[in-house]
């Protein structure tokens, strides 16, 4: 898999934007991070796993607790990749709002078609979303 792709998977779920957000300005642990969420400590590490494999965060042991941080240059490939598209052209604006709404439109209706599937259920949930 290159490297944009890898990328563009592992932030594909807002748990791990999320967490992302969280470490752009100061490391945190585990727990710290964890508590932030309503899902599951085992779930929000699934998550972690995901962001350290695809080399978006990196973790240090420092006694019993390990401390993530963000590796900002991770993210230039993807950002290099969207700069093609110029967004700031007319019209693309409204077009990647189309398709946001489109992505939404189409994960609600998968959602009312399969209520029971794990994968459905709000990343806040206490459900595993990873």
């Amino acid at each position: 898999m290159d490297e944009v792709s890898e990328v563009a998977e592992a932030i594909a779920d807002p748990v791990r934007r999320e967490i992302l957000l969280m470490l752009r300005h100061t490391p945190l642990t585990a727990g710290e991070i964890a508590a932030r969420f309503t899902i599951s400590r085992p779930a929000v590490s699934r998550h972690l796993r995901v962001l350290r494999e695809a080399g978006l965060v990196r973790d240090e042991q420092i006694g019993r607790h390990r401390r993530y941080s963000l590796v900002h240059d991770r993210l230039g490939h993807l950002t290099a990749w969207l700069a093609l598209f110029d967004v700031r052209r007319p019209g693309w604006s409204q077009r990647l709002a189309a398709l946001e709404t489109e992505v939404h439109r189409t994960r609600r209706d998968r959602s009312r078609a399969e209520p029971d599937h794990p994968s459905r259920t709000a990343p806040h949930s206490r459900e595993d979303t990873a």
